[in-house]
């Protein structure tokens, strides 16, 4: 991945970088929420089997909550300005899921290639590219993904199914790849350019999500492009998991706002929850 930019002063790291030592995604995105009560962890395995961390998206006991604007951290680097973003924006939940896109500009400091890769693909100077378009953008640095890995990146950026996106929804989907590329290469020891159950779990873990042995099995075979015969993920397949778990999580999170491991839908919520990521 060579040639690919760098984050902009203050806005993470590049690849080869190892991931921060917080976890991206239990960076509380949808606001400031209090941690569970002393000693419970609802969602890390009954029996700790993996030796889990706290609950994917609170602090565990003892800890500290954790800090905002963490997903592109390092130790070098300042986080992202709050306009951007590690990963997408919270917005209303449950709205229609085609509503339009508000346009948007490019935060300040975005890398000048990342303005010029965005320009490219937005050939009738529209402001917005779609799926196609940004399928084409991200395979320019060598991100080859399929559509529907595409269409899961611009859902949950975007928090619509409209599969069109702005100037400051596709710079933190660039710089946000930055940072999960270099998770899975963290945990891809072999360099075979795939990762195991075991290495799926632990990127997963590293991420805040500590998921059963029967999910993770699910996840595997899922997302194993031979149907679980080889049970290891590739590159793409892993971008896709990852926003899987990661949208369905935060998705209950905000119905779970007491941390209780438990929540209410409605059946037209929970199809709003679901569909989308059935669909993509």
């Amino acid at each position: 991945m060579s040639g690919y930019p760098h984050a902009p002063p203050g806005q993470g790291y590049g690849y080869g970088a190892p991931p921060p030592p917080a976890q991206p995604y239990a960076a509380n995105p949808y606001g400031a929420a209090q941690p569970p009560p002393q000693g419970h962890q609802p969602y890390a395995p009954v029996a700790t089997p993996y030796g889990a961390p706290s609950a994917p998206y609170a602090a565990g006991p003892g800890e500290k909550p954790h800090k905002e604007n963490k997903p592109y951290g390092g130790s070098s680097h300042q986080p992202p300005p709050a306009s951007m973003g590690g990963y997408p924006p919270s917005a209303p939940a449950y709205g229609s899921p085609f509503a339009s896109l508000v346009p948007s500009a490019f935060p300040p400091g975005t890398d000048p290639s990342v303005v010029a890769c965005f320009q490219m693909a937005d050939q009738d100077g529209s402001g917005f590219i779609d799926d196609k378009e940004l399928q084409g953008a991200l395979s320019s640095y060598n991100q080859k993904f399929s559509l529907r890995t595409v269409h899961l990146l611009m859902y949950l950026f975007t928090n619509t199914n409209t599969r069109k996106i702005g100037p400051k929804e596709f710079t933190a989907v660039f710089y946000s790849l930055q940072n999960w590329r270099a998770i899975f290469e963290k945990f891809d020891r072999d360099r075979s350019g795939k990762i195991d159950a075991g290495e799926l779990r632990e990127a997963l873990m590293s991420l805040g999500f500590s998921v059963s042995p029967v999910v993770l099995d699910l996840l595997v075979s899922k997302f194993d492009k031979t149907g679980g015969r080889n049970k290891a993920i590739e590159y793409d397949n892993f971008i896709e998991c990852c926003l899987t778990v990661k949208g369905l999580t935060e998705k209950f999170k905000e119905k779970d706002s007491s941390y209780s491991g438990s929540a209410t839908f409605t059946y037209e919520n929970f199809m709003l929850t679901v569909l989308p990521f059935l669909i993509a």
